[in-house]
């Protein structure tokens, strides 16, 4: 059997149906009310936003809920290619506050990918465009499929 390159077409689709996929499973984002922007392969923008009981005692959003933003970015990301995909390491660094009643917007683009390892930078801003902090993931490929079944990009 020959494998099958996909178009960029059905890359795209692939991106799409596997994140709406992860979604459906997605607790922590949907408690987060993190929304699906756009997702393609390689890339993923989220957006989620700052309620009251996501800010902490400066009055400012906890950085632990700008790293959860970030985090599930890289990782619709890193599994648009409907390969299970996880983290093996990851850092932030948070360069300005974001406060309540702002929306954040976090964009993950894929930098490398070989073999099984794949590298995301990750840059959470404010809807306004201020840059609230700089993510980056390095990612491991494990067995199986996000969708079981569906084809996935080579």
């Amino acid at each position: 059997m020959t494998e099958h390159t996909l178009t960029a077409a059905e890359a795209q689709a692939l991106a799409n149906a596997t994140a709406e996929a992860m979604y459906a499973r997605d607790r922590a984002a949907q408690a987060h009310d993190i929304r699906i922007v756009r997702v393609q392969p390689g890339a993923a923008l989220l957006s989620m936003p700052v309620r009251s009981d996501m800010v902490n005692g400066h009055h400012i959003c906890h950085g632990g809920m700008i790293f959860t933003l970030a985090d599930t970015a890289f990782a619709y990301a890193c599994n648009s290619y409907n390969k299970n995909t996880v983290a093996s390491a990851c850092h932030i660094d948070f360069l300005a506050p974001a406060k309540e009643g702002e929306t954040l917007e976090a964009e993950a683009i894929e930098q490398s990918a070989a073999g099984r390892t794949g590298v995301y930078d990750v840059t959470v801003r404010t809807t306004g465009g201020k840059t609230i902090a700089l993510f980056r993931g390095k990612s491991y490929r494990i067995s199986g499929e996000v969708i079981a079944g569906l084809a996935a990009a080579n």
